[in-house]
């Protein structure tokens, strides 16, 4: 389904090196999501060449900013992206899956497994987690277009160990985002570190925020769903 050469070479343009046989996983992982989709809704994106830019490479391009080994959690994962690729590219990596919506996290977590590359399902939303027994384990946490990022800090950063990060997919305005951020990187003792602007072939801008969780967060965050869209910190 995907053009395999073309998705190394594109991805190879942004610091992700992957081999023929990552290429192949991914673009099998990406045909499931495609076949799948026909009987419940997985994903917006069908088109297999939109599939191979706004799904495989959008996730691909992350990467260069992730550890080689150590726990991961992507947080709002849907049906695996970028959790999954990431696991595809990078198997040392300890990856678990965090998504309210089963059916679509049962899909990642079973389709991961079949192409020899398990993964953790959690059947939670992200600030149910932080409030349990993932608080503060992980040395990274991946979200992609989930929330502002005022709002995407309560979610995740509690997930994320101190001295951990926090990698957030955004959009053209992610880098506007910083400054509404500030009052919660203050409470919630995260800091950005890097900025990365980035243009896909033909679906525009995208920027990758890395965040460093410098101190832990209070015990009183994350509050409650409601309570975070509601008012932001």
């Amino acid at each position: 389904m995907l053009d395999i050469e073309r998705l190394r070479k594109r991805a190879a343009k942004y610091g992700a090196d992957i081999t023929d046989d990552t290429a192949r996983k991914i673009d099998s992982f990406c045909e499931a999501v495609r076949v799948t989709n026909e009987q419940f809704n997985l994903t917006a994106i069908t088109d297999p060449e939109e599939m191979e830019e706004k799904n495989a490479l959008d996730c691909l391009t992350i990467l260069p900013y992730l550890p080689k080994e150590g726990k991961l959690a992507d947080v709002g994962t849907g049906a695996g992206f970028p959790g999954v690729v990431i696991k595809i590219a990078r198997p040392e990596l300890d990856v678990t899956l965090i998504e309210a919506t089963d059916k679509k996290l049962q899909f990642a977590v079973r389709t991961a497994n079949e192409l020899g590359c398990p993964v953790t399902g959690v059947h939670l939303r992200g600030e149910e987690a932080g409030r349990g027994e993932y608080r503060e384990q992980f040395d990274v946490v991946t979200s992609r277009a989930v929330a502002l990022l005022p709002a995407l800090l309560e979610y995740t950063l509690p997930l994320v160990k101190v001295g951990g990060k926090l990698i957030a997919m955004k959009g053209a305005g992610g880098k506007e985002e910083i400054d509404l951020a500030q009052n919660a990187l203050k409470i919630l003792g995260g800091k950005v570190v890097g900025v990365h602007e980035l243009t896909l072939p033909t679906a525009g801008e995208r920027v990758i925020l890395e965040i460093l969780k410098e101190k832990p967060c209070p015990g009183k965050y994350p509050r409650q769903s409601k309570n975070i869209r509601k008012t932001s910190l």
